[in-house]
């Protein structure tokens, strides 16, 4: 007859579990932050600097496990491990956090309010979006994936919104800038006449200070990687013939500000992001079962502008059952 496994070498075994868990969840995040780093000279591995925060709270956590498994014996080596995912992820995120930001600009002279939205095709809240929209009373609208169910939402404001260039004019498009005044031009991006052909779309304004153009853009996912950073280039193309001090360019850039692929493009664009670690993204949920994040924890809707712009205001929205969260920017001339 067996004898039964005693009580507390059971618990012990238990306990050496829960430790091996929490050094296998620190060890994760340190690989995955260590390989991020990669970035620099890889496209394939910046990908993976996107998550940092994962990282981050993966060593984090794999602590906590560590820790509640009794912290001792073996696998002695989890704290190092932990501190090497926090401190590699908190590296790769530490440049955007402590981006100085200019003190806020009064708002008075020529101010422009600019919202900033991917929409959504199955965004369950078409009306809803609508009724927000509206109560922005925003100058500029610049929507990503208005199309599916959401397409009404660019038809129920085009009596507000008149003017609404897509990024393949004539052509329907989910990439649309919508605006209360005419502009003097408009260009899709995606069409065969432009140069950029990405999904974009281009419209500028003239008032007694000048002309200004608004750039709205929609990038593809960082993977696989190359798309990404081929839209970044061809942007950049386009911005090459505008004034810089006076365009401004939103969109769904799908990419983080602690990738390194959006500090490349921080710097070719030679505009002055005015999204600050503003996270969008996720805002509906991602399960059946309707399970949602508490909180976005991933900055991928971004707002740049000339120097001839000050921020007077950057505001991230509510929930509208997009999947995204909207950004509400005001500027002065």
């Amino acid at each position: 007859m067996l004898s039964p496994i005693p009580v507390t070498a059971l618990l012990q075994t238990l306990a050496l579990l829960v430790r091996f868990a929490g050094f296998a969840l620190a060890a994760v995040g340190a690989l995955a932050a260590a390989a991020a780093q990669g970035g620099r000279f890889s496209d394939r591995l910046d990908v993976l600097t996107h998550f940092a925060p994962l990282w981050l709270l993966l060593g984090v956590l794999g602590l906590i496990v560590w820790v509640l498994g009794g912290g001792r014996s073996l696998v002695r080596v989890t704290p190092i491990v932990a501190a090497a995912a926090v401190l590699l992820a908190g590296g790769l995120m530490v440049p955007e956090l402590a981006r100085p930001k200019a003190p806020p600009a009064p708002a008075e002279g020529e101010t422009i309010k600019l919202v900033q939205f991917n929409i959504w095709g199955r965004a369950g809240d078409p009306e809803g979006i609508v009724e927000w929209v509206r109560a922005q009373d925003a100058d500029i609208l610049v929507f990503e994936e208005a199309f599916a169910r959401t397409g009404g939402v660019a038809r129920a404001l085009a009596d507000d919104y008149p003017y609404q260039t897509t990024c393949a004019e004539p052509d329907p498009c989910s990439t649309m800038i919508l605006s209360r005044r005419k502009p003097v031009s408009e260009e899709g991006l995606g069409s065969s006449v432009s140069k950029a052909w990405l999904p974009g779309a281009k419209a500028t304004w003239r008032t007694a200070r000048g002309e200004f153009t608004v750039i709205g853009v929609h990038y593809t996912w960082p993977v696989p990687a190359g798309p990404q950073q081929q839209m970044t280039r061809r942007l950049a193309a386009v911005l090459d013939d505008l004034p810089k001090g006076s365009t401004i360019v939103a969109g769904d850039f799908n990419s983080t500000p602690w990738s390194f692929s959006l500090r490349r493009q921080d710097k070719r664009f030679g505009l002055d992001r005015r999204t600050h670690a503003l996270a969008t993204w996720p805002a509906a949920p991602f399960s059946r079962r309707r399970i949602a994040f508490p909180f976005p924890f991933l900055p991928i809707d971004h707002v740049y502008a000339g120097h001839d712009w000050k921020t007077v205001s950057v505001t991230r929205g509510p929930k509208l059952g997009s999947d995204h969260y909207p950004v509400v920017v005001t500027l002065r001339r």
